[in-house]
Formats: structure tokens, sequence, C-alpha cells
């Protein structure tokens, strides 16, 4: 799914499985399900050919047949369910199986598209007791019910008995499980560096606090900072403040007013492995290329898009109707986010700050990332930035043709597809989408850098790689309007984008980076984003570019004659930033309008950090470092939550981030998203509805839920992690 999957906002919603119990009977309470004890017979029910449903002992079974691809080339169901949008359903039933194998248990659409409600997918043994709630976002009288059990290379047996599904039941309230109230970072505090943790408390006057070493000794005490409400969480709070304490050591941990902290270590060694496992993320991000189980133990997977049926691949794809009249060889790249599209402006941002890592990171080149390409003459992040590179330069329209110059925006499946499906074995027609200005743009910018960037180790490279950003930025000028239709979101998101001076701003930036040529100082000092303010409370993302030409032209060394009127720009932005976070109980940078937090929240916080790491690094003042130090803690975990938004990293961290691949909460034979990935964070307009269900009402920082249905606040993307590879890179080389 991309950043802006409005399209697919179906009815999957709340779940909350009971062992061994029953819910309380209501008077309103109506059955959808006919004969879900098969008491005799199992009319109405239905299985797939060759699987017929046997009665046991007043269960209904099946023997599986093995060989089969797919969860739903072998199921047992019912049709003809009656759903209402906006009622709340209890969905329960006992089933059982050989040890080990699971069934995808659905309310859903019994027609095409064949849309899911609700799903849940147990790992069977012995007989067990389901039970589930979920809200309806769709009115139909032709649902379904369905155990989807194929999948299996091995026959096995499966039994259901006592189905149902009934309507009118109270939905349950979430309460997210928090832990204990003293937040900290959960990864590593630097020696050296700002020490803060947040309490959450009733008590409005200073408290009592203690520093634990992992044998239980106290080696420090204090006193809290009472802060007040923090407005972000609807919490009453106090600081703890212990930068003093500057031995290095593992398993600490802080307590103040009866709660001890999740523990944590104090030294920077970690954040080397941290910023390691984020690049590492792209990997198993790719397309087109099967990924080893060598390399990435667990997350071994055939190529995907390549034309190897079912899929219809990415070798030559056509246009959307009406739109072009060839064919394009778009394999490779990175997909995007939790689904199989693969977007230009998204690609585009995510290759700039990687290779803005690369450019500003004195041990970037160093980082070993076991990838098939490593131990050639170039260093590994700029062999894996390359994978999207050519992708993205596919996507130019080729000599001859209407646009040429110009780039696709997006190519993407026809139709949305469901979870869980691995890349291998999506069988959607593949499309290339229009044209457009932003597209265009992106591909001149990060085509530009990277020209620069790869010259002493590629220079053919290189030279393709200017002369497309020439060409694009040409064409660009030529085509300065044409945009991505905010409608165009079916297959994938619409990733629109109607503000392109930015775009070009960006693009003249790295241009004269890399060439000096005084035409691009001339459309740089006539764009209106010269002088406007560029680091608003989102300082950069796929939308909003001109701060990633600015943080270039103050940072790569070069004789523009407005660089020091940016810079002044930088260290400006910086500073409100930095103002904002140290205003914040929590320590975040980022304070969005009426406390309504954004799509991906987590990243903004990143990217928000990144441009006072840059003001650190113009300046060498030692605020903007602590700045940069204390912008990490709120991401492993000294926030509202209590939860680091990285998985892998902390002793509780997100580990369901919505993907059709890490899938593992809805099916246990895949895995869950590799250490080292980001999680979007709270998304206050929390557009899914699985969100809605648990978060309506929700205050700034408790809009996120870890579950994969929740594709507004807990998805992953390729630009998210480029935030998180910036910011860690940072913290690790001042470690």
């Amino acid at each position: 799914m991309s950043l802006w999957e409005r399209s697919r906002i179906i009815g999957l919603t709340s779940a909350l499985v009971i062992f061994g119990s029953t819910a309380p009977a209501y008077a309103d309470e109506v059955e959808q399900v006919v004969n879900g004890g098969f008491d005799g017979t199992a009319d109405p029910f239905w299985s797939t050919t060759g699987m017929p449903i046997q009665l046991d002992d007043g269960r209904a079974c099946v023997d599986v047949p093995g060989g089969t691809v797919n969860r739903w080339d072998a199921a047992v169901g019912q049709n003809d369910i009656d759903l209402v949008a906006g009622e709340s359903y209890r969905f329960s039933f006992d089933a059982s199986g050989d040890a080990g194998h699971v069934a995808r248990a659905i309310t859903g659409l019994a027609v095409s598209p064949y849309d899911t409600y609700f799903e849940v997918s147990p790992t069977l043994g012995d007989t067990q007791h389901y039970e589930y709630t979920f809200t309806a976002g769709t009115s139909t009288d032709q649902g379904q019910v369905a155990f989807q059990v194929g999948g299996s290379p091995d026959p096995w047996r499966f039994c259901v008995d006592d189905v149902s599904l009934v309507g009118g039941v109270p939905p349950e309230v979430y309460e997210p499980d928090t832990g204990p109230r003293v937040r900290v970072n959960q990864l590593a505090y630097l020696n050296n560096g700002p020490k803060a943790a947040t309490l959450v408390t009733d008590k409005t006057t200073k408290t009592a606090w203690s520093l634990a070493d992992k044998s239980g000794r106290v080696v420090k005490n204090g006193q809290s900072t009472p802060r007040g409400i923090d407005p972000s969480s609807g919490q009453n709070v106090h600081t703890i403040d212990f930068t003093g304490f500057r031995q290095r050591g593992e398993g600490f941990t802080l307590t103040a007013d009866g709660e001890t902290s999740h523990p944590f270590d104090i030294g920077g060694d970690a954040y080397q492995q941290l910023r390691t496992d984020a690049l590492k993320f792209y990997y198993t991000q790719r397309s087109g290329i099967a990924i080893r189980d060598d390399l990435r133990p667990g997350y071994a997977r055939p190529a995907g898009h390549l034309g190897v049926a079912p899929n219809q691949g990415d070798t030559a794809v056509p246009c959307q109707p009406g739109v072009c009249d060839y064919t394009l060889d778009v394999r490779g790249g990175w997909y995007d986010a939790g689904d199989h599209g693969k977007y230009v402006v998204n690609g585009g941002i995510s290759v700039w700050e990687l290779l803005h890592e690369f450019e500003q990171s004195p041990t970037a080149r160093t980082v070993n990332l076991d990838i098939p390409e490593s131990g050639d003459r170039t260093p590994d992040l700029l062999d894996e930035v390359r994978w999207e590179l050519d992708f993205l330069l596919s996507m130019q329209v080729p000599g001859g043709h209407p646009y040429a110059g110009m780039v696709h925006h997006k190519i993407h499946d026809a139709a949305w597809t469901g979870l869980p499906l691995l890349p291998h074995l999506d069988p959607q027609p593949r499309e290339l989408h229009p044209v457009s200005t932003a597209a265009t743009l992106n591909v001149a910018a990060t085509a530009a850098q990277a020209a620069r960037i790869y010259r002493p180790y590629d220079a053919a490279f290189a030279r393709r790689a200017l002369a497309a950003a020439t060409t694009a930025y040409q064409a660009a000028k030529t085509n300065p309007v044409v945009y991505a239709p905010e409608s165009d979101g079916v297959g994938g998101g619409a990733y629109n984008d109607t503000k392109v001076t930015d775009d070009f701003y960006w693009a003249a930036a790295e241009l004269f980076l890399t060439t000096g040529d005084k035409l691009y100082a001339t459309d740089l000092l006539a764009s209106p984003e010269h002088t406007a303010d560029s680091f608003g409370p989102v300082a950069f993302d796929w939308a909003t570019t001109g701060a990633a030409g600015k943080l270039d032209l103050a940072l790569v060394p070069n004789g523009f004659t407005g660089r020091s009127a940016v810079r002044t720009q930088v260290l400006a932005g910086a500073d409100e930033y930095l103002a904002i976070q140290k205003a914040h109980p929590y320590g975040v940078a980022y304070s969005p309008a009426n406390n309504s937090w954004d799509w991906g929240s987590a990243s903004i916080v990143a990217d928000n950090t990144v441009v006072i790491a840059a003001a650190h690094r113009l300046t060498g003042n030692g605020g903007y470092r602590d700045g940069v130090l204390t912008g990490v803690d709120w991401l492993l975990g000294r926030n509202a939550l209590n939860i680091s938004y990285i998985t892998g990293y902390g002793e509780v961290s997100a580990q369901n981030q919505h993907s059709r691949w890490y899938a593992a909460q809805l099916d246990p034979a895949l895995p869950h998203p590799p250490a080292g990935t980001l999680a979007g964070g709270p998304n206050s307009s929390i557009q899914d509805p699985y969100a809605q269900s648990k978060l309506t009402g929700c205050v700034g920082q408790f809009c996120y839920i870890d579950d994969i249905q929740s594709w507004s606040t807990n998805e992953l993307t390729i630009n998210w992690n480029a935030a998180l590879v910036r910011l860690t890179g940072y913290v690790a080389d001042l470690a």
C-alpha cells in the first residue's frame, strides 16, 4: 500500500481473541451464519472442488490437498451473509488442524473484487475457541465467512465447528498497553550526551528518581521537573534529567513514582548496528531479484515482477489505456512500501537522502550491507541505491515519443491486492501511469546528485545519469504544470503534487552542485523558493523538496553566490526545531497545527532532526548536537505509548507494520519486518478502518496501533527508512 491508499477503505477493523470464554449476550444480537453448528448437514457451507466437507463428531472437516500456492486455493465457507456498515460483529468459531498449519479466517465479499473486511490467521493444533469483534465498513448482502486453508506443500486435515457471526454486539474498547510510566530511550543514550526520560504521573510537584545499573545498584538520584499537561498526549508529565551520569554499561533502569522503566544501555555502539540494519531494509524491498537466504536468513523469496506466472511482470509494461503507445522495461527498483507499487517521487526523495548520507557521513562508505554486490569496488550503500536509480532512469520517456525526456509518475498493479501476498505471486497486470513534472524533476535532481557521487566509482554511469538529469530538467521546463491527478489511486497511491516550484529549486541545486553551470545558479536565484522559508512543520518529504536543495547547497562545497543566505536559512530552521524540541515534554522537534499529527509522523520527527544535524555540521555548536541525540529518544521509546517505532530495537518495538510480505501477524510462515524498519507513527487522521475502530477520539501521540491492518498509522516505506538512516547515521558518527 502506498502512502495515499484512500481508495482501499474497507471494513477491516478491531480484533480481540479470547480463549475458552464466551462473550455476554445482548438483546439485539442477530446471528448471520446459518447452521454454524453443522447439525446433521454441512449445508449451506461450501468447499472448494476436490475437498468435500465431512461431518466428524459434529464438526465440519476437510482433507486439505498439498501443493497449493495461495491460502484461497483451498477453502470452506458460507455466502449470502448480510453486513451493515458501522455495525459491530462478533466472529467466533472452534477450529483444529494438524499441528503447525494455519487457517486464514475471513469475513469478506463473496463476489469480485473479493474485499476482505476482517481476517485472522491462527496457527492450529488441538481444538481451540477463537473469538473476535470488528466493525463493518461496508453494507452488503453478498458477504462471506470463509476459512482459507491452502498454501501448504503437504496435505493436512482441518476441522471447524460453532461458526458464528453475530451482529449488534458492542465494540471492544481498546486500551493500549503502555507499560511502565517512566518512558526512556529503550536502546541507548550516548555516555557523553544528554539523557532525559519522561515520567507520566498525577503528581504536580518534584518526584524522587533513581538510576540503577544492571545489578540493581543505585548509581544516581535526583528530582524530576514537573512539566504539566503535555498537549500531544493529554498526560501530566515530568522530565527526568540524568545527563550528569556518564558511565558506560548495559541494562540500566530508572525508577520514579513507584514505576521502573524498560532497560537501556549507556554508550554508542548500538547505533552502528542500527544504521546498518536501517540500510539493510532496502535489499529485502528489492523488486526483480531473488532475495537470498544466506544474506537475509528468514527473508528469502523468489524474484518479483519478472513475468514468471502468475506475475505479469515489469519487463514490458504498457501505459494505462490512452496514455501512451509503447512499453517500458522498468524491472528492478524498490517496492515503495507495503504494496508492490514503485513511485518515482517517493523513490526520488529516498535516493536523495541516502546519497546525502553518503556525501555527508565520514563512515557511510565503509558500511557493510551483505548484499549481492558486496566486495566490488563501489561502496555498498551506493550499490544498493543504484538498484533504485536504474529503475528511476528507466521511467523516462524515450526520444521520439510525446513528452520525451519527461518521467512517468509511477508503475503499479491495475487493482488493489490483499494481504498477505508475496511479490512473485502478485497476479495483477502492471501499468505505467502518466508523466508528471514532479516525477521528472525528481529524476533530474537525483540523477544529477548521482553523477557527482558515482563519478569516482563508475564514470560511465555518472555520464549517463547527468545526461538523463539535464534532459529531464529541460523537459520539465518545457512542461512545467503536468500534475499527477489526485484521483489516480486505484491499485496504488496517487502521490499527487500540484506545487512543483520546490522540485524545480531542488533539481537546479543538484545540477549546479554537479556542473557549476551558471544557468542553474540563475534559476536558483530567480526561484521564489530561494527566499521562502523551507523549514515548516515538515522539513521535507516526497511532496516538499525545497529543503533538500537547501541542505545540499549549504553542506556541499560550492561557489553559489547565494550560499550564505541558504546557510542562514538552514540555521534558522534548525533553531526553530530546537526550540520546539526544548519546549516539548517528550523532546520532539515537531509541533503540528492543532495537535493534528501527520501521516508518517515518525519520519517527520527524524527529518526535522536531520536539519538540526545539518546545523551542527555547519557550526559545531554543541546545542545542535544535543538536539540530534534527544531527537532519537522519541523514536526509540521515550514517547506516550512507550514503544520503539523501530523494529527490533528496544524492549518493546513495532513488529506488525503494514506489508504484503512481512506479514507474520497474518501468516506465521512469513517474517515480521526486518530489524531496523521504521513504522509510520501517530496519525491523527486515522484513515484506515482498523485504526478508526480502535483509535477514534485519540489524542496526538495515541493515534497509533501496531497492527498490520492499520496502513495509515503503521505502514513502512522507503522514504521513512531513509530518514532513519540519515538520523541514526549521524548519531553513529557522533558515537
